[in-house]
């Protein structure tokens, strides 16, 4: 059921941002209704730059017109803010520390790799990026097990903050393997928990809907390319 006392919610973002695939995933996973503010392809509206003047990206959530940046910080804000809903950080300090260090490892350190793949200028960077992204999976590998204690999440039983976290990449991994020539990633021999996890986490009511078709992905990521390319040899 949705949950319709919640003021005046927008979120401004875009459909292949995993970035915004995470605020998305958190209102679905707290019944909240809010409105999407899509932004086009190459331009950023008056409200994203008024709404986010330091970093001028997107997601921005705006409740009751106040802005809150940042993606994973958002997700925090939809779990305090909406907290009669299913709680998707751990209750225990230590589990929450714990999710916010594999969250912030997914954006400082594993994500940077998926765009260094794509834009890579030569076979020898686009091969050190593949390589890091794999080591990025082994870790995430172990963690997953640790973390999960032999549950279907991160979280345990449910959806949590290092499954959207890392979860909201999945349909750009599943990209990039195809992008790659074939590349493996989410290995059944190497990473079978995360392979597992990845269906189930795709599968579940509050994600099925938010994480975009392999094709679609492929489709945006090669017109990011291309301008990327046109973009450094104009420069």
């Amino acid at each position: 059921m949705a949950n319709n006392n919640n003021g005046d919610v927008k979120l401004i973002g875009a459909w292949p941002s995993p970035f915004v695939m995470r605020s998305r995933i958190a209102f679905n996973i707290k019944s909240v209704e809010y409105e999407f503010l899509e932004e086009k392809f190459g331009s950023k509206s008056e409200l994203l730059l008024k709404s986010n003047p330091v970093h001028k990206k997107i997601p921005v959530l705006l409740h009751n017109d106040k802005p809150i940046c940042e993606s994973n910080i958002i997700v925090e804000y939809i779990d305090e803010v909406w907290s009669a809903g299913p709680s998707i950080l751990p209750s225990d300090a230590h589990d929450r520390a714990v999710a916010r260090f594999w969250a912030a490892y997914v954006d400082e350190k594993w994500f940077p790799n998926v765009r260094g793949a794509l834009n890579a200028s030569s076979e020898e960077a686009k091969n050190a990026a593949v390589g890091q992204l794999k080591e990025g999976m082994a870790l995430l590998e172990g963690a997953y097990e640790e973390i999960s204690k032999g549950k279907d999440f991160f979280g345990g039983e449910k959806i949590g903050f290092i499954d959207i976290a890392f979860g909201s990449m999945l349909a750009w991994l599943r990209a990039l393997q195809v992008m790659l020539g074939g590349v493996k990633l989410l290995d059944e021999e190497k990473t079978p928990g995360l392979c597992k996890w990845a269906d189930k986490f795709s599968a579940d009511p509050a994600v099925k809907d938010v994480l975009p078709e392999t094709d679609k992905i492929i489709e945006f990521a090669k017109l990011l390319v291309a301008k990327n390319k046109a973009a450094a040899a104009s420069s």
